[in-house]
């Protein structure tokens, strides 16, 4: 029973809060680099309630049970993972081998979810999307597996993320290390291309496929996905700062240091997206599998060595 209470309040309702945070922070630093005043504070929550209260509609041609399903199976994948993540961070229960695994298993299905939806929809704009998306997912997955194995490495090969956390408290953050501060960095990248955020925005391209493989939802189903979106932007960056920055704590001065650990990753985020142009998806595969790589190969190398 207390495992569903934690799935519900700290997986679903805090995650989707702070979600819903961060994507109006992101929105209105986005609006001020622009010059506009930017959104109020509950635009984010107002525009998913908008989205539920609209007709669903389902195209003719499209696989009607694949295309309902897909936003769901990749919303129940980001609650999943960020209950495991908020368990292990605030010692809930005794982590499970292996768990880390599990976790970068569930962040990968957001994104098949899209390609699922997008492909189900029946929708060429929508497939196009959905085959950009697999061939990014293919392309930054390598690297940022790559890079997680420096937190593994350097906590004695564990698996198990309350593990890797304890290790942080004990000998200082991954991140302090010079392996850490690279395998960090070439995670921020990858993490920015799961958010499906600029430069790396080229599954939905507005201006060129019209959103994509979410081109044909509309109603709740849309409002699924934009609320998956906007959890994402917090699960992702606290699975960051479990592996590489000790993870948030919650006693005296650490709270103000745990939010600064998440400011600062929100806005690398943000400025990210906003002082570069989109690229092509062969360029995306070719800095995944390129430079990503590489220096992901290298933290690895130096993580082994011990630095």
């Amino acid at each position: 029973m207390l495992y569903i209470v934690y799935l519900i309040i700290y997986g679903f309702i805090l995650t989707a809060g702070l979600g819903l945070i961060a994507s109006w922070i992101d929105r209105k630093i986005t609006a001020r680099i622009q010059y506009r005043k930017g959104p109020p504070l509950l635009q984010p929550l107002i525009d998913i309630i908008k989205l539920l209260g609209k007709e669903t509609l389902i195209p003719k041609g499209a696989s009607k049970t694949m295309f309902i399903l897909a936003p769901v199976i990749g919303f129940g994948s980001v609650v999943t993972v960020s209950t495991l993540l908020w368990a292990n961070n605030n010692n809930l229960f005794s982590s499970f081998l292996g768990d880390i695994i599990v976790v970068l298993y569930l962040l990968a299905i957001p994104s098949l979810s899209i390609m699922i939806g997008g492909f189900a929809s029946g929708n060429p704009l929508a497939r196009v999307g959905s085959s950009r998306e697999m061939k990014l997912l293919l392309g930054y997955e390598l690297p940022f597996v790559l890079a997680i194995l420096v937190p593994i490495i350097k906590s004695g090969f564990s698996l198990k993320l309350a593990e890797i956390i304890g290790f942080q408290a004990q000998n200082g953050a991954v991140a302090g290390y010079a392996s850490g501060i690279l395998a960090l960095i070439v995670c921020i990248f990858c993490m920015q291309a799961k958010l499906g955020l600029v430069p790396f925005d080229i599954p939905e391209a507005e201006t060129e496929i019209i959103s994509g493989p979410m081109v044909e939802y509309s109603g709740t189903g849309l409002a699924i996905f934009r609320l998956m979106k906007n959890m994402l932007l917090f699960t992702l960056p606290f699975f960051l700062i479990v592996l590489f920055l000790g993870g948030l704590k919650f006693n005296g001065i650490s709270i103000l240091y745990s939010v600064l650990k998440y400011i600062v990753l929100l806005l690398i985020i943000t400025v990210i997206r906003n002082t570069n142009p989109r690229l092509r998806i062969d360029q995306a595969m070719r800095f995944f599998w390129g430079p990503a790589t590489v220096v992901a190969v290298v933290a690895v190398i130096l993580a082994v060595l011990g630095k």
